[in-house]
């Protein structure tokens, strides 16, 4: 099986990390230089280059396990739909449904069961 950190998302999400975060360093570095020579806000800003870079970080492990939490989301999606297929049927064993009433319910039921189609295109 392929690792999800060798993909070429990953990989590439990975190089557009490291960039980030050269450039967070370079803007920290530069400001820290600032706030040295007496600029006071530049002491602000020489904390605030560290933290979005640590929001860089925390975003590529958002973006690299998306593709393991929809798969999670999507197990537990469909043992919750066939949960309520079971109990709509168990239901409609107990009264006497309309026959095209069970027909249209069992079309809908389908459909619901069909996956959905991605828009990223993963």
């Amino acid at each position: 099986m392929k690792s999800k950190y060798l993909s070429r998302r990953a990989l590439s999400l990975s190089i557009a990390l490291f960039a980030w975060l050269a450039m967070c360093v370079t803007a920290a570095w530069w400001q820290v230089g600032r706030a040295a020579q007496g600029n006071s806000l530049s002491f602000l800003y020489s904390i605030e280059w560290p933290v979005f870079g640590i929001l860089g970080v925390l975003g590529w492990i958002a973006l690299v396990n998306a593709d393991t939490i929809s798969a999670h989301q999507e197990k537990a999606r469909r043992e919750y739909e066939e949960k309520m297929r079971a109990q709509a049927q168990a239901e409609r064993d107990k009264e006497l449904e309309d026959p095209a009433m069970a027909a249209y319910n069992d079309h809908l039921a389908e459909l619901a069961s069909q996956p959905k189609k991605k828009l990223w295109g993963h």
